[in-house]
């Protein structure tokens, strides 16, 4: 029997919440927001704040190097696939907070809207 219920969802080494609880978390603490979607998808439109880091790039792994593994990571792309096989990556390299958006880009864009 259950004896609460969490909207987030645990993987081994991160955790995919909802848009609501991503925004919530995104304006609450000192993180990196990265948006792991083309240069091109980046460009059309993307949450504010956010740094680009393809996750198709040749360095994709190396520019995450440089980042400070214990600071909170929040990921996503389009739909959460690519977000997804990232956490899974950084999770790999030692970070230990690691955050993907439920749904990616997409689910935002419905969220955000008025």
């Amino acid at each position: 029997m259950l004896t609460s219920v969490s909207f987030a969802q645990e993987q081994k080494g991160f955790e995919v919440i909802s848009p609501a609880e991503y925004q919530e978390q995104i304006r609450s603490e000192q993180i990196h927001l990265i948006d792991v979607r083309t240069p091109e998808e980046f460009a059309e439109s993307h949450i504010e704040g956010a740094k680009n880091i393809n996750f198709h790039s040749n360095d994709f792994l190396a520019q995450f190097s440089q980042l400070e593994r214990e600071k909170p990571v929040y990921l996503y792309c389009k739909s959460g696939n690519r977000s997804g096989k990232a956490a899974k990556e950084l999770a790999d390299m030692g970070f230990t907070k690691i955050v993907d958006l439920k749904g990616g880009f997409l689910a935002w864009k419905e969220f955000v809207k008025e």
